[in-house]
């Protein structure tokens, strides 16, 4: 096939791949390029957003934590101004004093205690056995003794359980001592615990080296707490961002916050994957848009330059058609010229001969020569001569009729003339292949304004088409003329012939250019392509039946002007 092989041409194939990866680098370089961009952006915004939100809870905590002990520490403080200037006994004044602290602050004060410069509480009030308790050992008392107020960090101490002091300095009678208090540790470890984001996402404290002064259910790797220690870089910056590993493999976000009256941290931990889970969800979306958006770029990318190469390649073909039929029409129009030369070059000596032929019988005439034995033989050979010339003359003529109808000029025409003129052209081409041409033409059709020599050029080719379909069994044409009664104002052209038909496969290629069944050299398969497109510019159309061993008919339906019509030359 001649497309198979046009598409095989590597010109073909490298526009193709220009074309795809011209749409490749001008869609994917932006779609990345943009793509890549808000992508950075996006997930910078949404990151700085996360830390923001997190950083605000973590403060607003410290500061409820704060504010907490700031609340405790100043309710004793203002006991111990009031027990340097009482008269009532330590105790009852402890007792009251707890009485009124648990109605206000319910189960937050555990006990209160006086404890004496030497480290002895020598005055307790509370639910443990605690009178006259050592504390000179202690580590809170040492340290408190330094500072006007002091806040341990939670040990289990005496009583066997985790909790912290608050201790105040008191000067009484001469001599300083300190009034502590001890706060219920549930009731500050419910106050962190109460930090929840996400799944993951819980608070606690450390102290100075890293220990836990909260409970927590979080399995922490005691070096990470120990690296969270550190005070440094809490001057200008009131949280700090860390990213660190566990033991599990696991990473986590831990932000950190200082608590401004206790020199502890809050410590905020949450999966990694848990605190950036929204962000990755639109990323993955992101993705599959993205991803959905290249596949729509390849498949554009590798459909569309095969759709244009293929209406390339139909433009290619029409016009390699084309160039083909011009190429044909200048070989016809030259054997035209050259049939017209011949003619007219044969023309002349025949035309001689017959004179001549005349001349010799005046002659025989004139000489008495009727007596000869071979008279008669004189008179019949010059009967041939002239009866042969004039029949070479008037072949040389309609050859010549037909040389000078080549062009496309636009006449009135009457098909049943062409037709016959056409009919004793090939009569002897049929003769010789044993075809009889029968003509039923209807008198009454009307003139067509068309061209005469593409009329004819038609006519002669489903002639000489049919005349080879049957040159080795011979056979009828029949040509008919008529007008249509199913196409109104047609006039139809029948011609049918009685030879082996056309396969019903090859029916539907039978106008295509360059599709000939005939063997090498004898077809060029351009024939019954040029009849199509001459019968198409007519603005009329032509089909085709046949049926192996039975024969074809080919019919041709011509437009004509409307004017008053035999109804005996009608039909189908």
């Amino acid at each position: 096939m001649a497309g198979s092989k046009i598409e095989q041409k590597p010109f073909y194939q490298i526009l193709k791949r220009k074309i795809t990866i011209l749409i490749l680098v001008v869609s994917f370089f932006p779609m990345i390029l943009t793509t890549g961009i808000i992508f950075y952006r996006f997930n910078r915004t949404y990151t700085a957003k996360i830390a923001a939100h997190i950083s605000e809870l973590v403060q607003k905590h410290t500061q409820n934590i704060d504010t907490f002990l700031l609340e405790k520490l100043g309710n004793i403080r203002y006991l111990a101004r009031h027990i340097e200037n009482t008269e009532t006994l330590p105790t009852d004044f402890l007792r009251h004093q707890l009485e009124l602290l648990k109605t206000e602050y319910k189960d937050v004060f555990t006990d209160l205690g006086l404890v004496d410069e030497n480290g002895i509480q020598f005055a307790y009030e509370g639910p443990f056995r605690l009178e006259n308790a050592d504390y000179s050992r202690a580590d809170w008392f040492k340290k408190a003794r330094e500072k006007s107020f002091y806040i341990s960090d939670v040990f289990a101490g005496l009583r066997g359980h985790p909790h912290f002091i608050i201790a105040v300095k008191i000067r009484s009678k001469g001599s300083e001592g300190l009034l502590r208090a001890t706060i219920n540790f549930t009731a500050f470890n419910s106050l962190v615990e109460n930090i929840h984001i996400g799944k993951t996402g819980m608070a606690f404290i450390i102290n100075s080296q890293g220990q836990l002064q909260t409970q927590t259910d979080l399995r922490i790797d005691p070096s990470i707490m120990a690296s969270m220690a550190s005070r440094e870089g809490y001057k200008d910056h009131k949280t700090m961002f860390s990213r660190k590993q566990d033991l599990s493999g696991e990473n986590y976000l831990y932000v950190t916050s200082m608590l401004e009256n206790i020199d502890w941290l809050m410590v905020y931990r949450q999966n990694v994957k848990d605190a950036f889970r929204d962000l990755w969800k639109t990323q993955v979306l992101a993705l599959g848009l993205f991803a959905i958006g290249c596949i729509a770029i390849l498949s554009v990318a590798f459909t569309l330059p095969r759709n244009i190469v293929a209406l390339i390649l139909q433009a290619d073909k029409k016009s390699e058609v084309m160039n083909k039929q011009v190429v044909e029409s200048g070989k016809l129009a030259t054997i035209g010229e050259l049939a017209a030369g011949i003619a007219h070059e044969i023309n002349n000596p025949v035309a001689i001969m017959v004179e001549e032929a005349g001349w010799i019988e005046d002659l025989l005439e004139d000489e008495d020569l009727k007596g000869s034995k071979n008279w008669d033989e004189f008179k019949r050979a010059l009967k041939q001569i002239n009866t042969q010339g004039r029949r070479c003359k008037e072949i040389t003529h309609k050859l010549l009729s037909f040389a000078r109808k080549t062009d496309s000029t636009v006449n009135d025409v009457q098909v049943n003339d062409s037709i016959t003129e056409i009919v004793s052209l090939t009569a002897q081409m049929a003769k010789y292949n044993n075809v009889t041409i029968e003509t039923d033409l209807n008198q009454g059709i009307p003139y067509i304004r068309i061209s005469p020599s593409e009329l004819q050029q038609v006519i002669l080719n489903l002639i000489n088409n049919a005349i080879d379909a049957m040159e080795k069994t011979g056979g009828t044409i029949k040509i008919e003329t008529k007008v249509s009664k199913l196409e109104k104002n047609n006039v139809v052209i029948s011609i049918s012939d009685d030879g082996p038909g056309i396969p019903k496969n090859n029916l539907t290629r039978i106008f295509d250019p360059f599709f000939t069944t005939k063997a090498v050299g004898k077809g060029t398969g351009l024939g019954l392509s040029i009849c199509y497109g001459i019968i198409q510019k007519m603005g009329g159309k032509i089909d085709v039946h046949s049926q192996v061993g039975t024969g074809s008919r080919f019919r041709i339906w011509i437009p004509f002007q409307t004017a008053e019509i035999d109804p005996a030359t009608q039909g189908s």
